[in-house]
Formats: structure tokens, C-alpha cells, sequence
């Protein structure tokens, strides 16, 4: 089975207002509230279609994630708990764009790093770690989807021209079946450094801080 990797930018602190809020929110943030409570209905819906039971609705894991409660005991509830999570990204970031489509991402990611690694790529810049490395340090816990998916995983856009500028300079020495797929990864990173440079320099208002990765 193939999964899709896709990427958005956010404030992070747009995001961790949500959680454990209580319904204590700003009224733009009950406004986008409401429309992740649409998608998230949206999405159970489409998984009781397909007969698809994480023993917690998605609207049910976002009610708790407000109430600041991870603490639900359903075998798949971190499936649920991830999908709401990210329907709140969803509606406080950037539209999404692709990354890829990988037959086995985290195995094609992890032999990435090894061979990152090999090259003297630092740790906290290697692909898998913040593909697969969840919410930021500062969020509350929240329970790992049971197979895998969906996942979420993030990296600061500060560091995103270092990642680029680090692969950049390995690239020609990886092996060639990495060498088109980290290509596009650096050219995307380079993208939304530059992005995040001018606003950041330019734009009083912005905020985002945060590239979160969501992988399904």
C-alpha cells in the first residue's frame, strides 16, 4: 500500500491554541473551528463508508483534543486523535502541497538517513527524523496511530535552507535511487525557505514558523 506525503506551513501557536482550549477561543478561531468539525465528520463519514472502526470518531478524538484529554483506550484511537489533529493544522495553515507518493516511505526515509548519516549529514537535519517526528517539543502528548498512519511531523522553517544546504552537499555522493526523490526534497525546502525569508523580512503580520509534513 502507497502513502502520500504532503507538507503545509503554519504558526505552531495557531495550532496548539486548540488544544485543551476548552471552547475558550478567539472568534475567528471559533470560526475555523467550525469548519474542522465539517471535515472531521467529512472524514468519518468516508471511514464508516469503507467499514473503517478506530473504536473513537474523529469528531469525538477533536472534542477531547479541546478538552485537552488524549485518554480514550480504544486499540486505534491515536488513528483518530492524529486524523483531528491534523484537520486542525489543516485550518490554520498554508495550503498543502505534495512531497511524493511512496510504496514504503518510512523504510525508503530510514535508508536515507543511514546513508545521510554516512555522510556526515547532522541528526537533527535527517529526513525520517522530523517526517515521523510528530508535533513540536511544546505540544501536548498525543498517542501514535496503530499501523503507522496517519502521521504528522514537522521541522521549523528556520531550519529549512540548513536541510537543503546539507543535502545539497551529499547529494552527489548518495546513491542514485535516493538522488531524484531528496532533489525534490531540497528544492521544495529551498522554496519554502525563501518563502518564509521574505515574509518574515517583509510582511508585519506573519507568523508561521512551523513546515508540517502529513503522511497518509
Amino acid at each position: 500500500m502507497s502513502h502520500n506525503i504532503a507538507y503545509s506551513t503554519a504558526d505552531k501557536a495557531d495550532v496548539l491554541a486548540y488544544l485543551g482550549s476548552n471552547g475558550n477561543l478567539t472568534p475567528d478561531q471559533l470560526r475555523r473551528l467550525e469548519g474542522m468539525r465539517k471535515d472531521a465528520q467529512a472524514h468519518q463519514d468516508d471511514l464508516d463508508h469503507q467499514g473503517i472502526d478506530w473504536g473513537l470518531s474523529i469528531p469525538d478524538a477533536l472534542d477531547r483534543l479541546l478538552a485537552g484529554r488524549t485518554d480514550s483506550d480504544a486499540e486505534s484511537a491515536g488513528n483518530a486523535y492524529n486524523s483531528a489533529v491534523q484537520h486542525i493544522i489543516d485550518h490554520n495553515a498554508s495550503d498543502p502541497y505534495q512531497l511524493g507518493t511512496f510504496s514504503k516511505p518510512s523504510t525508503f526515509f530510514g535508508l536515507v538517513d543511514d546513508e545521510m548519516r554516512r555522510l556526515g549529514v547532522p541528526a537533527d537535519l535527517l529526513p525520517h527524523g522530523y517526517l515521523y517526528g510528530g508535533l513540536p517539543d511544546d505540544f501536548p502528548y498525543i498517542p501514535h496511530s496503530i499501523d503507522g498512519y496517519p502521521a504528522i511531523g514537522h521541522l521549523p522553517l528556520a531550519k529549512t535552507k540548513a536541510a537543503a544546504d546539507a543535502y545539497s552537499a551529499v547529494l552527489d555522493r548518495m546513491d542514485p535511487d535516493f538522488r531524484y526523490d531528496i532533489q525534490e526534497l531540497i528544492e521544495k525546502l529551498n522554496f519554502e525557505h525563501g518563502e518564509w525569508d521574505y515574509a518574515t523580512t517583509n510582511i508585519d503580520w506573519y507568523t508561521q514558523d512551523t513546515l508540517f509534513f502529513k503522511l497518509t
